[in-house]
């Protein structure tokens, strides 16, 4: 197949950009920061378009140590650092998001080195975010105050580069 990050580009996530900038999205709010969660198909880069469309100036990829999470994490780590030799996006580093298995903080941890980047942050695995799931609410409305909630503004702010 397709190199990684270079190949179909779904047309729904082409769409989807198109009508945010007929409906002038970015300049209406004006955001400091914009979250795209696209799926990390490899083959069909969906995930580069982005990053491509000129969209992102840094990526975070998120992952579990799960295998199939770890090698499209490893595979976009590779398209993102490709990208980033041509001028786009830079890859900022990974966001563990835990499963809770043993050895997971281990596999994630070698495959961070392979990769030559690093675990920016670790979010552990909570029932709190099926709890507000069901509630139609993220973590941080449903349970203001709750661990968790700390744990994602302690993200945000990293994320934001507010470390």
């Amino acid at each position: 197949g397709p190199m990684p990050g270079v190949g179909c580009a779904g047309r729904g996530i082409i769409t989807a950009f198109e009508k945010l900038e007929e409906l002038d999205a970015y300049e209406y709010y004006k955001p400091d920061v914009v979250l795209y969660d696209v799926l990390g198909d490899v083959v069909c880069g969906g995930f580069s378009m982005p990053i491509r469309g000129g969209y992102a100036d840094e990526v975070c990829i998120v992952t579990s140590g799960e295998m199939m999470s770890l090698y499209a994490a490893s595979n976009i780590s590779y398209a993102v650092k490709n990208f980033g030799k041509m001028g786009y996006a830079s890859l900022k580093g990974l966001i563990f998001n835990a499963k809770n298995f043993e050895g997971e903080k281990e596999l994630l941890e070698k495959t961070a080195e392979e990769i030559e980047t690093e675990i920016i942050y670790g979010i552990a695995r909570d029932p709190l975010v099926q709890k507000a799931e069901a509630m139609g609410m993220t973590v941080v409305q449903a349970f203001p105050d709750s661990k968790m909630a700390k744990e994602y503004h302690n993200l945000a702010n990293i994320v934001y580069g507010k470390n």
